[in-house]
């Protein structure tokens, strides 16, 4: 049994890497029409197909696309009324023969609609009738009798995920703007926060004015933190130094060299405690930072925000650099 398993998964697998590797410039006409669309992308399906629609209008909405789901059997019951001229409409169906799909087509058509699909037919009536068509054909179901839809519905799953991922790119979606959609879950119940409630003031790296730049180094290094802050003696923040500066001063030779004044960030960027955690997860990442100091209204130290506080720490992966 355990070898029928992994045969099934494989056959999947290989249906989405053969797909991949078949992806072209129909793939990007589609995800450039559903990002020019003023309306929504209204998705259409039969069955299994309908079903992965389902799940493909769900991940949209969650990250900022328009979207709805039309079954099209009631759409020819009266929920064709929920189509306007300034939509988008996405056919889904692998033979691209749905009758209860494609008798659709021409009112969508006289709407002024674009036609989308994806079919595993380029050849079928839906393809003929369709702006823009993605291939999403398999070799192979999984099913040994090859009639239920297996690795058909895998492979068309992940092409909407691909749509999707396409748009959160294209529409620069962020990680604060995910927080409006999942105020529930919890990365939204963090970002709905202010930054005092998640920020670090126990064991600050913290050193003065003056700290010979070996100490900091090895402050740097015993705390793990990314950075370390500078202040002078009454607590008011003057710097940053980060291991990014670290290891430019590596590279030009300069490490271990010179005062840390001339070194440090002056004037960084920082957050105030009162502020949404949102904000400081978005300057972190249009600056590409991942740590931030926190101060009061005057300039005094009071905390540190680190994106793993954000995000949970171990929970999330996020490509920055400091």
């Amino acid at each position: 049994m355990i070898k029928e398993i992994r045969e099934v998964l494989e056959i999947e697998a290989q249906g989405i890497l053969d797909f991949a590797a078949r992806v072209d410039a129909s793939f990007e006409k589609m995800v450039e029409a559903v990002f020019a669309c003023k309306g929504r992308l209204v998705v259409a399906g039969i069955g299994k197909s309908g079903l992965v629609g389902r799940k493909i209008v769900a991940t949209l909405i969650s990250t900022g696309t328009h979207a709805i789901f039309l079954h099209p059997v009631e759409a020819m019951h009266g929920d064709l009324g929920l189509v306007g001229s300034g939509d988008v409409f996405l056919a889904l169906s692998n033979s691209g023969e749905t009758e209860e799909l494609n008798v659709l087509l021409p009112s969508i058509r006289h709407m002024g609609c674009p036609i989308l699909a994806m079919t595993g037919n380029a050849s079928s009536t839906l393809a003929r009738q369709a702006d823009v068509v993605v291939n999403v054909g398999v070799a192979r179901e999984a099913c040994p009798l090859g009639l239920a839809p297996t690795t058909s519905t895998t492979v068309l799953l992940a092409a909407g995920d691909a749509l999707a991922v396409a748009l959160i790119n294209k529409r620069q979606f962020k990680s604060a703007d995910f927080k409006k959609f999942h105020p529930g879950g919890a990365l939204g119940q963090r970002l709905a926060s202010r930054v005092g409630d998640l920020m670090l003031t126990e064991s600050l790296p913290r050193v003065v004015t003056g700290t010979p730049l070996a100490e900091v180094l090895e402050l740097m290094d015993h705390v793990s933190l990314g950075a370390v802050m500078i202040t002078d003696e009454k607590g008011y923040l003057q710097g940053i130094l980060t291991d990014g500066d670290v290891r430019h001063l590596v590279a030009s030779g300069k490490c271990g060299k010179g005062r840390l004044e001339d070194m440090m960030t002056v004037s960084p960027r920082c957050v105030a405690p009162e502020s949404p955690v949102y904000d400081a997860l978005n300057t972190m990442e249009e600056h590409q930072i991942t740590v931030l100091p926190v101060v009061d209204a005057s300039g005094m130290l009071v905390g540190m925000l680190h994106l793993h506080d954000i995000l949970g720490k171990g929970a999330f992966k996020f490509h920055a650099r400091l």
